[in-house]
């Protein structure tokens, strides 16, 4: 599995990492047998980057792997975290006290003294610009409790006002053959700030996955049902903001351009980790084949055409609804 380093953290990870989202339940449940199997598949396909979040089943996503992690201490591994959505997101909560009860419950969740990825979580867009937020974490790294910081994002402009400031690690952002706004100026602006980029949602919520018809439904638990139209957090978290019959009629095309023997998800995955600028996808995986799949775009040639296909198919289907909106 090819490495690049995570921005100014100064950590090597794998190109393709392990989205842990689904740990938490809102993609339908995971038992713990099978979030250790996701794990351990994945570790052993190369994968050396874990991304999760104290909101994720209300820690049950950071505690799995803090006791996997605990049975594994000597595989390397970076656990990229975030924190800020256990209270209303609204700019007042995002201090400096907030902070410190927020990763110690993640140090204990995750049985780390010093996490190695602490991403702010989509906060308000008034948060990126207040110098009191980064002096709050700036002191959280000073005393050890933290070894990096970064940014997990809805829109452009934030990451642009978060890569703009000297001490910020990483962005994590959605991009995907569905997303292509952040080729615009985040991946140029981050590369020459030395900034990493988590490349979050690579397979639009599952309709990049190549499974889905315009009849597939969702259990009820599930945020592609209860979140459709931004019902419960930001839209553009789900099926990366586009109507979900457009998606799976535009999936439909991108599987068909591809070459026989290329799997639609492993084309797509593939497709984010080649963008100049990128250090590692993200995708979620709810049992060990789709994890093994997951890694094995790392080594993946990407076809030719493909890119020219992806950019014909964003311009036809989702600029004019998503562009401009994140």
């Amino acid at each position: 599995m090819q490495q690049r380093t995570l921005g100014r953290t100064g950590r090597d990870v794998s190109v393709i990492g392990l989205g842990t989202w689904q740990f938490g339940g809102d993609w339908g449940p995971v038992s713990q047998d099978d979030a250790f199997a996701v794990m351990d598949a994945s570790v052993e396909a190369g994968v050396t980057l874990f991304d999760t979040a104290d909101v994720y089943g209300d820690g049950t996503s950071e505690r799995l792997i803090g006791q996997w992690r605990a049975s594994h201490p000597d595989v390397p591994l970076t656990v990229a975290t975030k924190m800020g959505r256990r209270m209303e997101q609204v700019a007042s909560n995002y201090v400096a006290e907030n902070f410190r009860t927020w990763v110690d419950r993640s140090r204990t969740n995750l049985q780390q003294d010093t996490l190695d990825l602490v991403q702010l979580h989509c906060p308000p867009t008034a948060v990126f610009e207040d110098d009191a937020v980064y002096d709050a974490l700036d002191a959280l790294v000073a005393d050890g409790s933290i070894a990096a910081y970064g940014v997990s994002v809805e829109t452009a402009d934030q990451a642009l006002t978060a890569i703009a400031r000297p001490n910020v690690a990483s962005v994590q952002i959605i991009l995907n053959a569905f997303r292509l706004k952040p080729l615009d100026r985040v991946l140029p602006a981050a590369k020459e700030a030395g900034v990493g980029i988590l490349a979050r949602v690579p397979l639009a919520s599952g309709l990049l996955s190549g499974k889905y018809t315009t009849e597939t439904e969702f259990p009820a638990q599930d945020h592609r049902n209860y979140n459709r139209n931004g019902e419960a957090f930001d839209q553009g978290e789900t099926f990366s903001g586009v109507d979900f019959r457009d998606g799976v009629q535009a999936a439909q095309e991108f599987a068909a351009a591809l070459p026989d023997g290329v799997s639609v998800p492993q084309a797509a995955i593939a497709w984010v980790v080649a963008q100049d600028g990128v250090t590692a996808a993200i995708p979620g995986a709810r049992n060990a084949q789709q994890a093994r799949s997951n890694a094995d775009a790392g080594s993946l040639e990407l076809p030719d055409g493909l890119d020219a296909t992806v950019r014909d198919l964003y311009d036809r289907w989702f600029r004019s609804v998503v562009h401009e909106r994140w």
